[in-house]
């Protein structure tokens, strides 16, 4: 689900407390969390909707009911209203800042998808998966999982290791 920086910035205050989409199927659960670099998003409530009224509007950050339905226009499925509320900060940047790796522990695959970008900061994902003989996509889900682990950080273009990442890369090679 995505949302803009803008919204963010009310959802945080509290102001914006409903999104409305239109979706075949939801992207989101009640009871889930979005985590993003803004923080984390919980979603509260996930219902289909047959109209939405201008207190719900309000609450989506719209002036009217129209420009609600304005936002969906021309796109398939059934209209969803989502409750959602700011959870907190993205833990994963805490983690980052971190350089403490005792007990983590990761495959030889990912040791080498760490290295890789290491040596290839602010490359293009494409181009990182390109060398590896991966497809991008999959590709990319590693790196999300690495990121999660607070060992690397997105980039306009491209990635580089965080601190954290790179003292797990340094517990790895031998004492002098």
């Amino acid at each position: 689900m995505l949302i803009r920086v803008a919204d963010w910035e009310r959802i945080r205050a509290g102001e914006v407390t409903l999104a409305f989409r239109r979706w075949k199927r939801p992207t989101v659960r009640a009871g889930g969390t979005l985590r993003t670099s803004l923080g984390v998003l919980a979603i509260d409530a996930v219902d289909v909707v047959s109209r939405v009224t201008r207190a719900e509007a309000v609450a989506a950050g719209f002036s009217s009911v129209a420009e609600v339905m304005s936002s969906v226009e021309g796109r398939e499925g059934s209209l969803y209203r989502i409750r959602l509320r700011f959870a907190g900060e993205d833990p994963r940047i805490e983690l980052r800042s971190s350089s403490d790796v005792d007990g983590l522990v990761l495959t030889d695959a990912a040791v080498a998808l760490l290295r890789l970008i290491s040596s290839n900061p602010g490359v293009r994902a494409a181009d990182l998966a390109s060398q590896t003989g991966r497809e991008k996509l999959p590709f990319k889900a590693d790196v999300r999982k690495l990121k999660a682990k607070g060992l690397t950080e997105s980039l306009e273009v491209g990635y580089r290791l965080s601190p954290r990442g790179e003292a797990f890369l340094r517990s790895l090679s031998p004492d002098p």
